[in-house]
């Protein structure tokens, strides 16, 4: 697949998150300006409140991918966002008019709990059936469960659950499919009543984290195998390249802060092998004496050349060239934020890595509170976007900044020819700075597709 040659982004979609700041608001969607020739530059042009509070939007999807079917009728006009915690799947208009986005169907939890005995769906892929795929973590008790949602294109009711078979994992969490290779994997964060007040370090070592891939036969939506990853490893998102010949991707474990590039042996089965390590530091006052970069998103430039990882809690995004996916190599790093920042509550005793403690990170004269978490790269590669909020209960226990001073969005221009990141100083999204207070914006999506949703098959 060469780099798309799409139209630079103009506009940007970003769920924005009022749960847990204290700030009775419901979450709301938020259409932000991402042309520099725009007198609304950087700015919140649109916001779609939801209509209930407490939902924590997070991830989000869209309804057909015409990239992948070469359907030139399937429009991408619906985005297709399910709240983690109250467990309702919104679809909300944005063909009508691309930059005030509207509220088109809910699909009540009631529908999500009782046709699927589902709840807490996370990631959402459309499917070349024209149908709606998303994966859920757990049951509508709460309990840990890796199934998913079927939702029809069309009229976006409920159809049921994808899976067959009496077989699923004990947790879900993010997937990607790859029809050429008869395959769905899928990750596992942890148990949802478990995390869903915030991260208690006695939880691990105790079965409420995951530490599986889970591997589909595509054809018969059947559970057939499980790679072991490292107990407590969570592993979080998962990227198969994007030439869709390539059986082979990478998938980012936040706690155990590891990449691990996962591939199809000459049986016919998976593996994963560990390509990158990303070493804890020891730390004092902290949560605990050694710090994981908490590895909480990753990305693969569309042309497979680079794969990019943000380390939420160190506070540095990184760039690896992957000409050779078995050893990818570092070429870029910037830090922007973090827990282990100069003049911090937190000492670093022992770094693998660092000479000493980063300095703070500043932008037009704002300290930015949080860490480098979710990420999405121009189509062309040379821009890579940013936001600071992971979740809200976590976020008010790791940085209560972020919940006081709102998360922000910044931007990082690549180099894509050697390599390396520098941030862009001209571009800062506060949101901080919303109307109804500060919230925290989460997922990044582009109106046209990105690196992120466009599965070719």
């Amino acid at each position: 697949v060469s780099v798309l040659k799409g139209p630079r982004e103009e506009i940007v979609y970003v769920p924005c998150i009022y749960r847990n700041t204290g700030r009775k608001k419901p979450d709301f969607l938020a259409t932000v300006d991402v042309n520099p020739k725009s007198p609304h530059y950087c700015q919140v042009i649109h916001r779609l409140p939801m209509p209930n509070l407490g939902d924590e939007l997070h991830h989000s999807g869209w309804n057909t991918c015409s990239s992948c079917f070469g359907d030139a009728t399937k429009k991408r006009n619906r985005l297709i966002l399910p709240s983690l915690i109250s467990s309702r799947i919104y679809v909300v208009d944005v063909g009508t008019d691309l930059r005030a986005p509207r509220l088109f169907k809910v699909v009540n939890s009631e529908d999500v709990f009782w046709k699927c005995n589902l709840g807490y769906p996370h990631t959402s892929h459309c499917l070349g059936s024209g149908e709606i795929m998303i994966s859920t973590l757990g049951d509508p008790a709460g309990s840990g469960k890796g199934g998913f949602i079927l939702l029809d294109g069309e009229t976006f009711e409920i159809k049921g659950n994808w899976e067959k078979g009496d077989k699923v994992p004990p947790m879900g969490y993010d997937f990607w499919y790859q029809p050429r290779h008869n395959v769905l994997i899928s990750t596992e964060w942890g148990i949802p009543k478990c995390l869903g007040y915030g991260f208690d370090p006695n939880d691990l070592k105790k079965g409420r984290y995951g530490r599986r891939l889970n591997v589909w036969d595509w054809t018969t939506h059947t559970y057939v195998q499980a790679i072991d990853v490292g107990e407590d490893a969570a592993p979080l998102e998962i990227r198969f390249l994007h030439n869709p010949a390539a059986a082979e991707g990478y998938v980012g474990c936040t706690i155990s802060s590891a990449i691990h590039r996962f591939y199809k042996t000459e049986k016919g089965d998976w593996a994963a092998e560990k390509v990158i390590q990303v070493p804890s530091k020891k730390v004092e006052g902290w949560l605990l004496p050694d710090m994981p970069g908490f590895i909480t998103d990753i990305l693969i430039s569309l042309d497979d050349r680079f794969l990019y990882f943000s380390n939420w809690l160190h506070g540095d995004i990184r760039q690896y060239d992957i000409s050779n996916t078995r050893k990818p190599k570092l070429v870029g790093q910037v830090f922007v934020g973090g827990s282990i920042t100069k003049g911090g509550p937190v000492t670093v005793c022992r770094d693998e890595e660092l000479q000493s403690q980063p300095d703070p990170f500043f932008i037009q004269g704002k300290r930015v509170p949080g860490g480098p978490q979710m990420i999405q790269l121009s189509l062309d590669g040379k821009r890579l976007y940013v936001t600071t909020s992971l979740y809200s209960a976590w976020d008010r226990q790791f940085y209560p900044d972020l919940i006081r001073d709102g998360s922000v969005m910044l931007q990082l221009d690549v180099d894509t020819e050697r390599g390396g990141l520098t941030v862009n100083q001209s571009f800062l999204v506060d949101f901080g700075q919303e109307p109804d207070g500060p919230c925290l914006a989460h997922e990044i999506r582009y109106p046209g597709g990105d690196c992120t949703s466009d599965i070719w098959v």
